[in-house]
């Protein structure tokens, strides 16, 4: 539309207007291409034509954008800066009979931004062959007709343009008719079919004939129809229309059915020689869809969508036909006037879209906008576009992750599954999409026993660039299980040794005679240990402390009571459910050592036979260095003169034992501390006489197996330590005895 009378101004403030704000735009590209063209082919290289490299066009956010937002049938390859076809394109169904067929685009190149013009020009090819609207023709000729009489023939029509349009007609050889071709290829050519030599009804009454027309594309198409000629009497009048050109003005948007125009034509012929009908003799594929004609009256109407942005005019040939066959035609153009049907359109050349958040905006504060844009035209009534443009703000990494707490605390039972879950941190970033959370697991199993905490130093570090990270630490406690059994250190399991334990035959009710020891590998209540008698020889002569595994006389002793007495000890925890373990202990009451070779029926019953025989060799082995003794006694005796005595009441054997320092130290418990060593004493019950040995219990204890395992040759001066307050001759006589017999039980088995 051009700029007339007072919008002259306007025009110009506008064009002014656009240089000033797109200082940047240049001139127009052309190119050219094929119809119907390949995908992926390269049409030119834009890059190269805007001036620009290619390696730039990506950078600058280039855009190929039709001008009327159309479909895009071509785009930018942002790599190369090839322009490639992207889409199909058929001529005829996008310009129709336009000899020009151009489709417009805009290239934007942003930062700074750019604006060019492309105009896409698409050439025919000859894609389509020449058909007829009818593929039969009729004529009737009167066989009067003389010499060189015309007879019009339907044009042909090819949706093709230019060259590959309607070239020529045909006609197949016949002893009547030749063909004369009018016209030019621009305005179209058509066929007349001229009598060369004259009918003769009586001879020949129908004649067939084929039509042929002929394209001026390469291959050449072609198309043809049937002329049928009946021969009668004489018909020499064509119609004729009121016009030769009818010209016509038709809104767009007019509704279906609304009359174009009627059109019409007179033949001078009567009857059937003078009745005319009508038709199109030549109209555009997308014509055809709008426009129909009545073939009796002539009239033409709306039959679609008149649009003005889809075709501006039409141009149609219109044929008057009489009863004979004699043909007309005139020309209709129809031009669509415009309305303001269409609301403008905006079109979004170049955006920013995401803003960084390190410029005056805060993502934390506001991560988006939205941006209203409102077009409108100055058309009656005005009709307006807007369009919301939604802003995001990019995130920075400014803000380092922060846990929910300062530091965390989990619990974790022993003897737990590798895998299983202990807690989980979460650590929250004010960032896009930073927040996490954390769940610790175990790799291993954890034993309560071997260590009952530690720390984990746990870092959160978000993917931004550079990384920001903080730390938390993660406090584990291991919880205790019940999952060790008591284990007994005195006395030994059975299996392994034989242990006595001589009681005086006047031990009162109370008398500690004995003590087991016993520790938990557990802890706390699990490690709270109970001692019962479950098993004894006489039940009510001797009872075991609940908690400290001391046995003691229930009652006095007396003469009836059997010498040898055999306790079976239960050890019980706390736990829930408890774990226990059992011992024997073995009691020998008497007061004289002399009496120890009755041992020998508290051993098992295999080892009798070879008693006899290692009692001998101990008896020799005594007397051998029974003079040295005597000596070493003295001497050492005179060495620990100085040494406060040591007494102890009872017939008790308590071992030296080593705790191992993974057991719990449980006090009150009946456990032992880990710290504790034991000495071994002896006593004869006559509370004047004490031995002391530094070596272990399993070194001088009775063993099952017949003899001790770890018996060592040394003097005895060294095993023997301190021997106190001898009051007189026959204690001290008394106190040699009990050391041989002593030795004794070391041999005997």
């Amino acid at each position: 539309m051009g700029c007339t009378g007072l919008s002259v101004l306007l025009c110009t403030l506008h064009i002014a207007l656009l240089f000033f704000i797109f200082p940047s735009a240049r001139g127009d590209l052309s190119y050219s291409v094929p119809e119907e063209t390949r995908r992926q082919f390269v049409v030119g290289n834009i890059a190269k034509d805007v001036g620009v490299g290619a390696q730039s066009l990506s950078a600058r956010n280039a855009r190929l954008n039709p001008e009327d937002s159309g479909k895009r049938y071509i785009d930018i390859n942002l790599n190369s800066g090839d322009l490639k076809v992207v889409e199909r394109m058929d001529r005829e169904m996008l310009c129709g009979s336009r000899i020009n067929c151009i489709i417009n685009y805009e290239l934007v190149l942003a930062s700074p931004l750019e604006v060019h013009r492309i105009s896409l020009n698409i050439e025919d090819i000859n894609d389509n062959a020449p058909k007829f609207a009818n593929e039969r023709i009729s004529f009737d000729i009167h066989e009067s007709a003389t010499k060189g009489q015309r007879f019009r023939l339907d044009e042909a029509h090819d949706s093709d343009i230019g060259q590959n349009g309607v070239d020529g007609y045909s006609l197949e050889k016949n002893d009547h008719f030749v063909l004369y071709v009018k016209g030019n290829t621009d305005m179209g050519k058509y066929a007349e079919l001229v009598l060369e030599k004259e009918l003769d009804r009586e001879q020949q009454k129908d004649i067939d004939l084929i039509l042929t027309a002929l394209d001026g594309g390469i291959p050449q198409r072609s198309g043809t129809a049937v002329i049928h000629i009946t021969v009668l009497d004489a018909n020499d009048n064509v119609p004729v229309f009121s016009q030769p050109v009818y010209k016509v003005v038709l809104a767009e948007n007019a509704p279906v059915g609304t009359e174009v125009v009627t059109v019409s034509a007179e033949d001078a012929d009567e009857g059937a020689n003078g009745a005319v009908t009508y038709e199109f003799s030549r109209i555009a594929d997308n014509a055809a869809q709008l426009f129909t004609i009545d073939s009796l009256t002539g009239q033409i109407k709306v039959s679609g969508v008149i649009d003005y942005e889809e075709e501006k005019y039409y141009e149609i040939r219109v044929q008057a036909k009489d009863g004979s066959g004699l043909a007309s035609t005139a020309s209709l153009i129809i031009d669509i006037a415009d309305e303001n049907d269409n609301a403008p359109k905006i079109i979004l050349s170049s955006v920013n879209n995401p803003i960084l958040e390190n410029t005056i905006v805060d993502r934390e504060t506001e991560a988006e906008y939205n941006i209203t844009i409102t077009a409108t035209d100055g058309g009656s009534p005005p009709l307006s576009t807007s369009m919301t443009i939604h802003l995001t703000v990019s995130d920075v990494n400014d803000n380092p992750p922060v846990f929910e707490q300062q530091s965390y605390t989990a619990y974790v039972m022993e003897n737990n599954k590798p895998g299983t879950s202990i807690t989980f941190v979460t650590a929250r970033d004010p960032d896009w999409r930073q927040n996490d959370t954390g769940v610790i697991q175990a790799v291993r199993s954890f034993d309560y026993e071997k260590f009952r905490n530690f720390k984990v130093q746990v870092v959160a570090r978000d993917n931004g660039s550079p990384p920001l990270s903080s730390n938390v630490t993660v406090s584990v406690f291991i919880s205790d299980e019940n999952d060790n059994s008591p284990q007994i250190l005195y006395p030994a399991p059975e299996g392994k040794s034989l242990m006595t334990e001589m009681v005086p035959k006047a031990a009162l009710s109370g008398a500690l005679v004995s003590k087991v020891i016993a520790v938990d590998g557990d802890s706390g209540q699990n490690a709270w240990l109970s001692y019962q008698i479950v098993k004894s020889t006489d039940p009510g002569l001797f009872t075991i402390g609940l908690h400290s595994g001391e046995i003691r006389a229930q009652r006095d002793i007396t003469e009836s009571d059997s010498m040898k007495q055999n306790l079976v000890i239960s050890v019980k925890d706390n736990g829930q459910p408890p774990l226990s373990a059992t011992c024997s202990v073995y009691l020998l009451i008497s007061d004289n050592l002399a009496e120890v070779p009755e041992l020998k029926d508290m051993t098992f019953e295999e080892s009798n036979s070879k008693l006899t025989f290692y009692l001998i060799i101990a008896l020799v082995s005594v007397s051998t260095f029974f003079l040295t003794f005597i000596i070493l006694i003295l001497a050492v005796r005179f060495c620990h003169r100085g040494k406060p005595r040591l007494l102890f009441d009872g017939a008790v054997a308590i071992p030296s034992a080593y705790l191992p320092p993974n057991y719990a130290e449980v006090e009150g418990a009946g456990t032992l501390r880990s710290s504790y060593n034991y000495d071994t004493y002896l006593t004869t019950g006559s509370r004047t006489s004490d031995f002391k040995f530094i070596t272990s219990y399993n070194d001088c204890t009775l063993t099952d197996g017949g003899t001790l395992k770890n018996v060592q040759n040394e003097t005895l001066a060294t095993n023997l330590i301190t021997l106190n307050n001898t009051r007189d001759g026959d204690e001290f006589i008394s106190s040699i005895k009990l050391f041989f017999v002593w030795k004794c039980r070391l041999f005997v088995s």
